[in-house]
């Protein structure tokens, strides 16, 4: 399942049932824009297992600061509530399969 993340669902999704994985990008980020398809189909691969969120990093500055946030793309995953670990740049899909495959 793929969720837009904002300030006001961030803390109810990052406390949920399954772990998050949090795709912070820009609209003017040309590498958010290239592994946006892979993280839609990953999310949809990974439905029921874990939460995939597009996070704009331009809405949502406080979730940004919060986490050290400085290049996009950037993945943030959360089991637990807690973050568990961060990746910055455009991994490929072998990469990122086992980032969330690592997650589960």
């Amino acid at each position: 399942m793929e969720v837009e993340i904002t300030k006001d669902n961030f803390e109810t999704l990052r406390n949920g049932d399954l772990p998050l994985v949090v795709d912070l990008w820009a609209t003017w980020c040309g590498p958010c824009k290239a592994i946006s398809p892979l993280v839609s189909k990953l999310a949809e691969e990974y439905d029921g297992k874990l939460v995939v969120g597009k996070c704009d990093v331009e809405q949502n500055e406080d979730i940004t600061m919060e986490y050290a946030v400085r290049n996009i793309p950037t993945l943030l995953f959360f089991k637990d509530g807690k973050l568990v670990n961060k990746h910055v740049g455009a991994p490929n899909e072998s990469k990122m399969r086992a980032l969330f495959d690592k997650l589960l």
